[in-house]
C-alpha cells in the first residue's frame, strides 16, 4: 500500500478503544460524526470543553491525566465532549471548524463559553509537561470562565 494511502487511514479502532474509553469514563460525550459535533456545540448556553484526543504519548502521559485532575476542580465546564483525531476524521474536522481561528492540534482542548471559544490549549502547551502542569493550566481557565 502506498505511504500516502496509509497516512490517510484512521487508527485501528481496537488500538484506540482504551484511549476513547478513558475520556468517556471522565464524563465526556464521545462525538463520532460531524452532526453530533454540531448538535453538541450549537447548544450555546454555558461552558463546554471540547477535547481533541490523540494516540500520541503526550495525550496519554499528560493531556488526559491532566484533564482528569482538572475536572475535579470546583469550577469546571458544564459539559465535556471529545473527538478523536485519526479515528473520527469527519467529527474532528467539524469540531475544528468551530474553532478555526486556532491551528489544528492533537491533542488539544478548547473551552467555549456561550458558544464562543475563550481558551485554547494546543499540543505545544501539553508536550513535555506533566499532568499536574496541564491540570493547572486548565483549572486556571476553568476558574476564569466557568461558573
Amino acid at each position: 500500500m502506498p505511504a500516502s494511502s496509509m497516512a490517510a487511514m484512521p487508527y485501528d479502532p481496537q488500538l484506540v478503544a482504551p484511549m476513547r474509553q478513558e475520556m468517556v469514563e471522565m464524563g465526556a460525550a464521545e462525538l463520532t460524526t460531524g452532526q453530533e459535533v454540531d448538535d453538541f456545540l450549537n447548544a450555546r448556553d454555558g461552558t463546554v470543553l471540547l477535547f481533541v484526543n490523540s494516540v500520541c504519548g503526550c495525550a496519554a502521559g499528560s493531556a488526559r491525566p491532566g484533564l482528569r485532575v482538572a475536572l475535579g476542580n470546583d469550577k469546571k465546564p458544564d459539559r465535556v465532549a471529545t473527538v478523536f483525531a485519526g479515528q473520527h476524521a469527519e467529527a474532528t474536522a467539524k469540531a475544528r471548524s468551530h474553532f478555526s481561528q486556532f491551528p489544528p492540534s492533537s491533542p488539544s482542548a478548547v473551552l467555549f463559553r456561550n458558544g464562543e471559544a475563550v481558551y485554547y490549549m494546543p499540543r505545544h502547551m501539553i508536550e513535555g509537561r506533566d499532568p499536574p502542569s496541564v491540570a493547572f493550566e486548565l483549572v486556571t481557565a476553568f476558574d476564569e470562565f466557568c461558573a
